[in-house]
């Protein structure tokens, strides 16, 4: 005796994953954006632009830094 499903059953079995995202895609690709208008606006030299370029995908490190130094400021 088997229990091996024939592939009408398999199909039967699957189950549907829905993924929600939130609205955080959005504030990140609207800061994404922001910080590289700030950091290669600011940028004098092609390396200073390519910085800019990188520091841009990361620039919620920063801003929690800078959160974190101005909440520890007494």
């Amino acid at each position: 005796m088997t229990t091996e499903l024939d592939p009408t059953e398999k199909e039967d079995q699957e189950k549907e994953v829905k993924i929600q995202s939130g609205s955080s895609d959005a504030v990140y690709g609207l800061g994404l954006i922001g910080a590289w208008i700030y950091y290669i606006g600011r940028a004098t030299t092609p390396r200073e632009r390519i910085l800019g370029f990188f520091k841009g995908l990361v620039w919620p490190v920063f801003m929690v830094h800078d959160l974190l130094d101005f909440l520890n400021k007494e």
